[in-house]
């Protein structure tokens, strides 16, 4: 699995996720059936923070600056505007190459940064493990936070 194409799948899983609230959100307040918002909710919502993680070591993986990081996490909170964004990294071919296990001489390896990612990047079992646990510990705080339209009233 290359990053490009792990990056593919969980983008597109957000992007598809989107839709599925969309359609909550149309079936609770268009025809007040609240059945779908739950669902739909939890599976965006761990779409959306697995996206988050993705971009992150895919980001640290390709080198990308951190407001490349950063513009793929804040984009995928407007419905499907990583589309455009997931294109152009395409485009610039930023999404490029295999993952980062060993060592070059490129003096940017020695930093600690990237001798952590590429610990876990040979040990992708541990890594995915971790990420998962990780991710099912923020969906269940945010879960116990509630909606987000409650987290500041």
């Amino acid at each position: 699995m290359t990053p490009k194409r792990l990056y593919g799948i969980v983008a597109t899983a957000e992007m598809v996720t989107w839709a599925l609230l969309i359609i909550g959100m149309i079936a609770r307040y268009g025809f007040d059936f609240h059945s779908l918002m739950f669902p739909f909710g939890l599976a965006h919502g761990t779409a959306f923070v697995s996206y988050a993680v993705v971009s992150g070591v895919v980001g640290l993986n390709q080198r990308w600056k951190f407001g490349h990081v950063f513009g793929a996490v804040a984009l995928a909170i407007v419905p499907f505007a990583t589309l455009p964004f997931d294109r152009w990294l395409n485009r610039r071919g930023m999404l490029e190459g295999q993952w980062r296990t060993e060592a070059t001489d490129d003096p940017r390896d020695a930093g600690v940064i990237d001798r952590m990612l590429r610990f876990w990047l040979r040990h992708p079992v541990a890594l995915f493990v971790s990420l998962a646990v990780a991710v099912v510990v923020v969906v269940f705080v945010l879960l116990q936070l509630g909606p987000p339209t409650q987290w500041f009233s």
